[in-house]
Protein backbone atom coordinates (compact mmCIF):
# COMPACT_ATOMS: atom_id res chain seq x y z
CA UNK A 1 0.00 0.00 0.00
CA UNK A 2 2.71 2.60 0.89
CA UNK A 3 4.32 1.76 -2.55
CA UNK A 4 1.06 2.27 -4.30
CA UNK A 5 0.65 5.81 -2.69
CA UNK A 6 4.49 6.82 -3.10
CA UNK A 7 3.66 5.91 -6.89
CA UNK A 8 0.78 7.54 -7.17
CA UNK A 9 2.77 10.63 -5.66
CA UNK A 10 5.59 10.66 -7.62
CA UNK A 11 3.25 10.70 -10.58
CA UNK A 12 1.37 13.02 -9.34
CA UNK A 13 4.59 15.42 -8.64
CA UNK A 14 5.67 14.71 -11.81
CA UNK A 15 2.84 16.16 -13.97
CA UNK A 16 2.88 19.13 -11.36
CA UNK A 17 6.53 19.70 -12.46
CA UNK A 18 5.51 19.25 -16.41
CA UNK A 19 2.73 21.22 -16.04
CA UNK A 20 5.06 23.86 -14.19
CA UNK A 21 7.89 23.82 -16.81
CA UNK A 22 5.61 24.27 -19.82
CA UNK A 23 4.02 27.56 -18.39
CA UNK A 24 7.35 28.34 -17.96
CA UNK A 25 7.89 27.88 -21.33
CA UNK A 26 4.66 29.62 -22.94
CA UNK A 27 5.14 32.47 -25.16
CA UNK A 28 4.12 35.70 -24.43
CA UNK A 29 1.35 37.47 -26.87
CA UNK A 30 4.25 40.63 -26.10
CA UNK A 31 7.28 38.09 -27.23
CA UNK A 32 5.10 36.77 -29.97
CA UNK A 33 4.63 40.36 -31.77
CA UNK A 34 8.45 41.67 -31.09
CA UNK A 35 9.44 37.58 -32.62
CA UNK A 36 7.55 38.21 -36.03
CA UNK A 37 6.69 41.75 -36.41
CA UNK A 38 8.77 42.31 -38.82
CA UNK A 39 8.03 39.14 -41.22
CA UNK A 40 4.71 40.82 -41.40
CA UNK A 41 6.03 44.17 -42.17
CA UNK A 42 7.45 42.66 -45.17
CA UNK A 43 4.90 40.64 -45.92
CA UNK A 44 2.79 43.80 -46.07
CA UNK A 45 5.16 45.46 -48.40
CA UNK A 46 5.06 42.63 -50.56
CA UNK A 47 1.80 41.24 -50.74
CA UNK A 48 -0.65 44.05 -49.74
CA UNK A 49 -1.83 42.16 -46.03
CA UNK A 50 -2.10 44.25 -43.07
CA UNK A 51 0.85 43.44 -40.76
CA UNK A 52 -1.55 43.39 -38.12
CA UNK A 53 -4.01 40.88 -39.64
CA UNK A 54 -1.25 38.96 -39.88
CA UNK A 55 -0.48 38.50 -36.59
CA UNK A 56 -3.73 39.04 -35.13
CA UNK A 57 -4.52 35.89 -37.10
CA UNK A 58 -1.17 34.41 -35.75
CA UNK A 59 -1.61 34.98 -32.80
CA UNK A 60 -5.69 33.54 -32.59
CA UNK A 61 -5.00 30.39 -34.81
CA UNK A 62 -1.81 29.14 -32.93
CA UNK A 63 -2.10 30.80 -29.22
CA UNK A 64 0.51 32.93 -29.52
CA UNK A 65 2.43 30.25 -30.85
CA UNK A 66 1.64 27.53 -28.04
CA UNK A 67 -1.00 25.46 -29.11
CA UNK A 68 0.09 21.75 -29.76
CA UNK A 69 -0.75 21.95 -33.76
CA UNK A 70 1.57 24.90 -33.64
CA UNK A 71 4.39 23.21 -31.44
CA UNK A 72 4.28 19.84 -33.60
CA UNK A 73 3.98 21.17 -36.92
CA UNK A 74 5.03 25.35 -37.10
CA UNK A 75 1.73 25.63 -38.48
CA UNK A 76 0.51 29.17 -37.04
CA UNK A 77 -2.13 30.06 -38.59
CA UNK A 78 -4.55 26.67 -38.92
CA UNK A 79 -4.08 25.65 -42.99
CA UNK A 80 -5.76 22.82 -43.91
CA UNK A 81 -3.84 20.43 -46.56
CA UNK A 82 -6.51 21.08 -49.39
CA UNK A 83 -5.64 19.15 -52.47
CA UNK A 84 -2.45 21.12 -54.14
CA UNK A 85 -0.33 20.18 -50.71
CA UNK A 86 2.48 18.37 -51.53
CA UNK A 87 4.20 19.11 -48.70
CA UNK A 88 4.55 16.71 -44.86
CA UNK A 89 1.11 16.65 -43.04
CA UNK A 90 0.03 16.46 -39.20
CA UNK A 91 -3.56 15.21 -38.41
CA UNK A 92 -5.40 17.44 -36.08
CA UNK A 93 -9.16 17.50 -34.38
CA UNK A 94 -10.66 20.38 -35.63
CA UNK A 95 -14.13 20.82 -36.70
CA UNK A 96 -13.99 17.40 -37.79
CA UNK A 97 -11.49 14.48 -36.17
CA UNK A 98 -7.81 14.15 -37.54
CA UNK A 99 -7.56 16.72 -39.90
CA UNK A 100 -5.33 17.13 -42.27
CA UNK A 101 -3.10 20.07 -41.94
CA UNK A 102 -0.02 21.33 -43.32
CA UNK A 103 3.42 20.86 -41.57
CA UNK A 104 6.23 23.32 -42.08
CA UNK A 105 10.07 23.41 -41.64
CA UNK A 106 10.06 26.59 -39.94
CA UNK A 107 7.45 29.50 -38.70
CA UNK A 108 8.87 31.55 -41.29
CA UNK A 109 7.57 28.95 -43.48
CA UNK A 110 4.37 28.81 -42.25
CA UNK A 111 4.20 32.58 -42.66
CA UNK A 112 4.97 32.78 -45.86
CA UNK A 113 3.04 29.97 -47.08
CA UNK A 114 -0.05 32.54 -45.11
CA UNK A 115 0.55 35.14 -47.65
CA UNK A 116 1.18 33.23 -50.97
CA UNK A 117 -2.18 31.21 -49.97
CA UNK A 118 -4.21 34.82 -49.66
CA UNK A 119 -2.56 35.79 -52.51
CA UNK A 120 -3.05 32.99 -54.90
CA UNK A 121 -6.67 31.55 -53.70
CA UNK A 122 -9.32 33.30 -56.05
CA UNK A 123 -12.08 33.14 -52.58
CA UNK A 124 -9.49 35.69 -51.34
CA UNK A 125 -9.40 38.76 -54.37
CA UNK A 126 -11.40 40.62 -52.75
CA UNK A 127 -9.75 41.40 -50.14
CA UNK A 128 -6.82 42.86 -51.84
CA UNK A 129 -9.09 46.10 -52.67
CA UNK A 130 -9.18 46.99 -49.33
CA UNK A 131 -5.97 49.39 -48.07
CA UNK A 132 -3.69 47.61 -46.06
CA UNK A 133 -3.93 50.14 -43.06
CA UNK A 134 -8.27 48.96 -43.45
CA UNK A 135 -7.49 46.38 -40.85
CA UNK A 136 -11.28 46.05 -39.99
CA UNK A 137 -12.44 45.58 -43.86
CA UNK A 138 -9.50 42.22 -44.19
CA UNK A 139 -10.89 40.90 -40.40
CA UNK A 140 -14.58 40.62 -42.10
CA UNK A 141 -13.07 40.03 -45.29
CA UNK A 142 -11.61 37.14 -43.63
CA UNK A 143 -14.36 35.71 -42.26
CA UNK A 144 -16.74 36.12 -44.97
CA UNK A 145 -14.74 34.24 -47.05
CA UNK A 146 -14.71 31.34 -44.87
CA UNK A 147 -11.57 31.31 -43.01
CA UNK A 148 -12.74 29.82 -40.23
CA UNK A 149 -16.14 28.92 -38.65
CA UNK A 150 -16.32 30.87 -35.68
CA UNK A 151 -19.08 33.02 -35.83
CA UNK A 152 -16.90 36.14 -33.94
CA UNK A 153 -13.53 35.66 -35.81
CA UNK A 154 -13.60 39.12 -37.10
CA UNK A 155 -14.44 40.72 -33.51
CA UNK A 156 -11.38 38.52 -32.20
CA UNK A 157 -9.31 39.80 -34.61
CA UNK A 158 -9.93 42.97 -34.27
CA UNK A 159 -10.25 42.79 -30.37
CA UNK A 160 -6.27 41.44 -30.68
CA UNK A 161 -4.96 44.38 -32.69
CA UNK A 162 -6.86 47.31 -30.99
CA UNK A 163 -5.93 45.58 -27.49
CA UNK A 164 -2.34 45.24 -28.82
CA UNK A 165 -1.86 48.56 -30.61
CA UNK A 166 -1.07 46.45 -34.07
CA UNK A 167 -2.92 48.67 -36.49
CA UNK A 168 0.36 51.07 -36.05
CA UNK A 169 2.72 48.46 -37.43
CA UNK A 170 0.66 49.25 -41.02
CA UNK A 171 1.40 52.65 -40.76
CA UNK A 172 4.58 53.71 -42.21
CA UNK A 173 7.35 53.64 -39.94
CA UNK A 174 5.50 51.12 -38.25
CA UNK A 175 7.97 49.32 -36.21
CA UNK A 176 9.15 53.21 -34.27
CA UNK A 177 5.17 53.81 -33.87
CA UNK A 178 4.80 50.39 -32.32
CA UNK A 179 7.96 50.64 -30.13
CA UNK A 180 6.39 54.34 -28.82
CA UNK A 181 3.23 53.00 -27.88
CA UNK A 182 4.60 50.42 -25.62
CA UNK A 183 7.05 52.41 -24.04
CA UNK A 184 9.98 50.88 -25.66
CA UNK A 185 13.15 53.30 -27.14
CA UNK A 186 12.34 52.84 -31.01
CA UNK A 187 14.88 51.02 -32.63
CA UNK A 188 16.37 51.90 -36.00
CA UNK A 189 14.34 50.55 -38.93
CA UNK A 190 15.86 47.17 -39.96
CA UNK A 191 15.93 45.77 -43.36
CA UNK A 192 12.99 43.21 -43.86
CA UNK A 193 14.07 39.73 -44.78
CA UNK A 194 13.35 39.24 -48.61
CA UNK A 195 9.84 38.00 -49.67
CA UNK A 196 10.07 36.81 -53.78
CA UNK A 197 6.96 36.58 -55.85
CA UNK A 198 6.77 34.90 -59.00
CA UNK A 199 4.04 37.10 -60.57
CA UNK A 200 5.07 40.25 -60.49
CA UNK A 201 3.56 43.09 -63.00
CA UNK A 202 6.45 43.33 -66.35
CA UNK A 203 6.96 47.27 -66.57
CA UNK A 204 7.31 46.74 -70.23
CA UNK A 205 4.76 44.60 -70.94
CA UNK A 206 1.67 46.75 -69.13
CA UNK A 207 3.40 50.44 -68.41
CA UNK A 208 3.43 50.70 -65.21
CA UNK A 209 5.14 49.83 -61.93
CA UNK A 210 5.49 46.44 -59.85
CA UNK A 211 3.55 48.58 -57.23
CA UNK A 212 1.56 51.13 -58.22
CA UNK A 213 0.65 53.58 -61.27
CA UNK A 214 -0.22 57.18 -61.54
CA UNK A 215 -2.65 56.70 -57.85
CA UNK A 216 -3.33 53.30 -58.51
CA UNK A 217 -2.15 49.79 -57.65
CA UNK A 218 -1.75 47.27 -60.26
CA UNK A 219 -2.72 43.75 -59.15
CA UNK A 220 -2.69 40.64 -60.94
CA UNK A 221 -5.45 37.71 -60.75
CA UNK A 222 -5.09 34.61 -63.07
CA UNK A 223 -2.17 36.39 -65.20
CA UNK A 224 -3.75 39.17 -66.00
CA UNK A 225 -3.35 42.89 -64.27
CA UNK A 226 -6.15 44.87 -62.67
CA UNK A 227 -6.74 48.23 -60.81
CA UNK A 228 -9.57 48.77 -58.37
CA UNK A 229 -11.83 52.04 -59.59
CA UNK A 230 -11.86 55.04 -57.28
CA UNK A 231 -14.63 56.94 -55.90
CA UNK A 232 -16.09 58.48 -59.55
CA UNK A 233 -13.83 56.62 -61.80
CA UNK A 234 -14.54 56.88 -65.61
CA UNK A 235 -13.23 53.92 -67.63
CA UNK A 236 -12.21 56.86 -69.95
CA UNK A 237 -9.73 58.25 -67.14
CA UNK A 238 -8.32 55.10 -66.30
CA UNK A 239 -8.36 53.72 -69.94
CA UNK A 240 -5.79 57.06 -70.37
CA UNK A 241 -3.65 56.20 -67.65
CA UNK A 242 -2.59 53.09 -68.83
CA UNK A 243 -2.68 53.94 -72.69
CA UNK A 244 -5.31 52.23 -73.74
CA UNK A 245 -8.69 53.35 -75.62
CA UNK A 246 -12.09 52.84 -73.38
CA UNK A 247 -13.76 50.80 -75.82
CA UNK A 248 -10.61 48.13 -75.33
CA UNK A 249 -10.82 48.62 -71.54
CA UNK A 250 -14.72 48.05 -71.56
CA UNK A 251 -14.05 44.82 -74.49
CA UNK A 252 -11.63 43.44 -71.30
CA UNK A 253 -13.94 44.08 -68.71
CA UNK A 254 -17.17 42.53 -70.53
CA UNK A 255 -19.35 45.51 -70.19
CA UNK A 256 -21.74 47.83 -72.34
CA UNK A 257 -20.80 50.65 -74.46
CA UNK A 258 -22.09 53.44 -72.04
CA UNK A 259 -20.79 51.37 -68.90
CA UNK A 260 -19.19 53.48 -65.82
CA UNK A 261 -17.29 51.53 -62.91
CA UNK A 262 -18.63 52.14 -59.40
CA UNK A 263 -16.05 52.40 -56.68
CA UNK A 264 -14.62 48.74 -55.33
CA UNK A 265 -15.39 47.23 -58.99
CA UNK A 266 -12.26 44.78 -60.75
CA UNK A 267 -11.33 46.81 -63.43
CA UNK A 268 -8.61 44.73 -65.56
CA UNK A 269 -6.24 46.61 -67.60
CA UNK A 270 -5.74 43.43 -70.06
CA UNK A 271 -7.65 40.82 -71.86
CA UNK A 272 -9.11 37.94 -69.27
CA UNK A 273 -8.26 34.36 -69.76
CA UNK A 274 -10.37 32.25 -71.53
CA UNK A 275 -10.06 29.55 -68.35
CA UNK A 276 -8.85 29.85 -64.35
CA UNK A 277 -5.13 28.89 -64.89
CA UNK A 278 -4.69 28.08 -60.99
CA UNK A 279 -5.44 24.57 -59.51
CA UNK A 280 -9.14 25.42 -58.51
CA UNK A 281 -11.39 23.04 -61.18
CA UNK A 282 -14.68 24.61 -59.17
CA UNK A 283 -16.39 27.60 -58.11
CA UNK A 284 -19.27 27.06 -55.33
CA UNK A 285 -21.72 30.39 -56.08
CA UNK A 286 -22.22 32.26 -53.20
CA UNK A 287 -25.96 34.42 -52.70
CA UNK A 288 -26.57 37.14 -54.87
CA UNK A 289 -23.30 35.98 -57.55
CA UNK A 290 -23.51 36.50 -61.16
CA UNK A 291 -21.87 34.85 -64.18
CA UNK A 292 -20.52 38.14 -64.14
CA UNK A 293 -18.94 38.32 -60.99
CA UNK A 294 -17.20 35.51 -61.31
CA UNK A 295 -16.15 35.84 -64.60
CA UNK A 296 -14.17 39.12 -62.89
CA UNK A 297 -13.12 37.65 -59.75
CA UNK A 298 -11.04 34.93 -61.49
CA UNK A 299 -10.28 36.95 -64.35
CA UNK A 300 -12.12 35.10 -66.92
CA UNK A 301 -13.97 36.18 -69.82
CA UNK A 302 -17.64 36.25 -69.69
CA UNK A 303 -18.36 34.59 -72.42
CA UNK A 304 -16.08 31.59 -72.12
CA UNK A 305 -17.43 31.04 -68.42
CA UNK A 306 -20.80 30.66 -70.00
CA UNK A 307 -19.69 28.54 -72.91
CA UNK A 308 -17.54 26.21 -70.26
CA UNK A 309 -21.00 25.70 -68.04
CA UNK A 310 -23.20 25.86 -71.14
CA UNK A 311 -25.47 28.90 -69.49
CA UNK A 312 -26.37 32.19 -71.03
CA UNK A 313 -24.51 35.20 -70.28
CA UNK A 314 -27.65 36.62 -67.91
CA UNK A 315 -28.35 33.18 -66.31
CA UNK A 316 -29.51 33.23 -63.00
CA UNK A 317 -27.34 31.30 -60.59
CA UNK A 318 -28.34 29.16 -57.20
CA UNK A 319 -26.57 29.60 -53.73
CA UNK A 320 -24.30 26.65 -53.80
CA UNK A 321 -24.17 25.59 -57.39
CA UNK A 322 -20.67 24.68 -58.77
CA UNK A 323 -19.23 26.11 -61.41
CA UNK A 324 -16.24 25.09 -63.78
CA UNK A 325 -13.68 27.20 -63.94
CA UNK A 326 -11.39 25.41 -66.22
Amino acid sequence: MNILRKTILSALFLAIFVLFADAQTQTTREEYIEKYKNIAIAHMEHYGIPASITLAQGILESNSGNSLLSRSSNNHFGIKCKKNWTGEKVYHDDDEKGECFRKYSSVEESYRDHAEFLDKSPRYDSLFVYSSSDYRSWARGLKAAGYATAPDYAERLVRIIEENKLFLLDRDGGQSLYAEAHGATPAAETEMPAVGREDGVNPDAYRVTINAHRGYNVYRTNNVCYVVAKEGDRYEHIASLFEISAKSLRRYNDVADDAQPTKGDMVFIERKRKAWEGNVLLHTVRHGESLYDISQAYGIRLRSLAKLNRLSLDAKLANGQSLKVR
